[in-house]
Formats: C-alpha cells, structure tokens, sequence
C-alpha cells in the first residue's frame, strides 16, 4: 500500500512538526491493519525566511518519529516556496485477506474511538494566543501517539472496519464508511473523548475555516436527536491532525478491545455509538 500527506505547520517547534506530519502520514497505513516499512519526505521550504537547520529539525522529527513505528525515512524531495509543507510519501504492507477497509461496518458493531478529539480547535486557539502550555503540551501528546499499536489490535481482533480521523473530522471520516458500507453511523455526543478546554475554545469561536467546510460537506446527512449545544457538535467537525482510529467492532468483542487498547497505551478509547441499518448513509448524533 502506498500513501502520502503533507501539510502547514501546527506547532511552532521544527522537530515537534516533523514528528507529528510523519505520525498523521503514517496513519493511513495503520488504519488499514498494516505495517509502514519505508518512507520519503516531501517538503516545501521558504528558504530566504528559515534557516536551514529548521528543515534539518524537521526531517530529524520525522526520522525519529518513523523510526518509532518500525518505518525507515528513506530520503525524499525539497521545492523552494513561499510557505514551509512538509509530511511523507509512505509505503506500507498487509496481508491480501487482512486489509481493513471503511467500506465494511455491520448493523449491530459497536463503534470505538482511541483518541480524544479537538486538535484543530486548540491549533486555532494557540495561534490566537489564548490557549496555555498544558493545553498545547496535551494535545501535542496527543498528535505524537502512534496508531501502529491500534493496528495491531485491531488484527488480533479480527476487525474487518475502521478509518482514521484527520482532516475531515469524525463525522466527515464517519459520512464516509456510512456510504462505502450502505449504513447509518449513530453517535452519543457524551461518550465521544475530547481534549481538555477544546469545548471552550469552540464556544468563543475559536474554530478553523476546515471545520465549516466539513460541516458543509456532511450536510444533511446529519441527523442531530436532542438538544445538543453547537460547540459540542463542533467538536465532531472539527479537522484533526493525526487523530485517533475510528474502528467497528462486534458487540462482544467491543469491551476487550477498549480494554487491550487503553493496555497499549490509548487511555480515552471509549464507545461512542453504534451501526444501524436504518437510514442508510446517514449520521445520527444524539
């Protein structure tokens, strides 16, 4: 399997960036049940405006990061530009008959999340000045943790269905599986993790322009049940960057695999809402 993403910096520490830009690179391999073994850079570097060591903190980021999930930075490829881009081409493997794919959720799965969400609102929130170092040290936390191990529970437990949350939130990732599967996704908004203050953030409208975009690209295929405040279901749009794993599991199996998965180092996975056969294609917060 082969993937790429790249993108503008979240953070303003060159190595932090690189390590966070290769951790949400290599997601999408891991949300598939597979291995990343090797990786190139693709970077875009303003080089009149940074010096050189800034792009060598970030690759070293990026190596370290790599490095962490079994996966070797191989080389890759530098453009001058105005603005400062950077993330990975990633190659990964999985066996033919384990491919995990968002196209197989099943009425009666349970749905699990592994990571609380809210990094993009708490991104918005730091550029605006408002957002304190413990705010910005958890959610940084939270970018740098790998999905390799999710992955590999997610095969020692035969799931068949998942996808990773990243730029087009959870409802955007979630309107996706619904479709490929011929399924509705419901969702309980009080089980859904999200990182400390990001609720806050959201209720002064420290938003990012993506998360409008999602909201507009899910549309009305969201059905809201209950009164739910619009900062909590801003929360469900809000773009993340490397974000946790959204997995299907059977009903009997779904306690193990929350329990496994807080074992491997994912302390918030929680249950958050389940696969319905009614109403195929739509999203139900309630």
């Amino acid at each position: 399997m082969l993937t790429t993403d790249f993108f503008t910096p979240i953070v303003d520490d060159p190595y932090t960036f690189g390590a966070v830009a290769a951790a949400n690179a290599l997601s999408d391999v891991y949300s598939m049940g597979g291995r990343a073994f090797s990786a190139l850079a693709i970077a875009a570097f303003p080089d009149k405006k940074y010096p050189i060591e800034v792009l060598t903190d970030i690759i070293q980021g990026a190596v370290d990061k790599c490095a962490e999930g079994g996966c070797v930075l191989i080389g890759g490829h530098t453009v001058k530009d105005d603005e400062l881009k950077f993330g990975l081409a990633v190659a990964g493997e999985v066996h033919p008959q384990k491919i995990i794919t968002n196209a197989q959720a099943r009425p009666g799965d349970l749905l699990l999340l592994t990571k609380p969400l809210g990094t993009g609102i708490i991104s918005t929130a730091l550029k605006g000045g408002v957002a304190d170092q413990q705010v910005e040290d958890r959610a940084i936390e939270n970018m740098l943790l790998l999905n390799a191990l999710g992955a590999e529970v997610m095969q020692e437990m035969g799931v068949v269905c998942a996808t990773d949350i990243t730029g087009f939130g959870l409802l955007g990732h979630s309107w996706e599986m619904a479709k490929a599967s011929g399924v509705s996704l419901a969702f309980d908004i009080d089980r859904v993790p999200v990182l400390p203050k990001a609720v806050e953030y959201a209720e002064m409208g420290l938003v990012p322009g993506g998360l409008a975009c999602n909201r507009e690209f899910v549309g009305d295929r969201l059905l809201v049940s209950g009164d739910i405040a619009k900062a909590q279901l801003d929360l469900l749009f809000d773009p993340q960057t490397s974000g946790g794993l959204l997995i299907c599991s059977s009903e009997e199996n779904s306690e193990e695999m929350v329990r496994r998965l807080r074992e491997k180092g994912y302390p918030q996975t929680a249950i958050i809402g389940e696969v319905l056969a009614e109403e195929p294609g739509k999203l139900i917060v309630r």
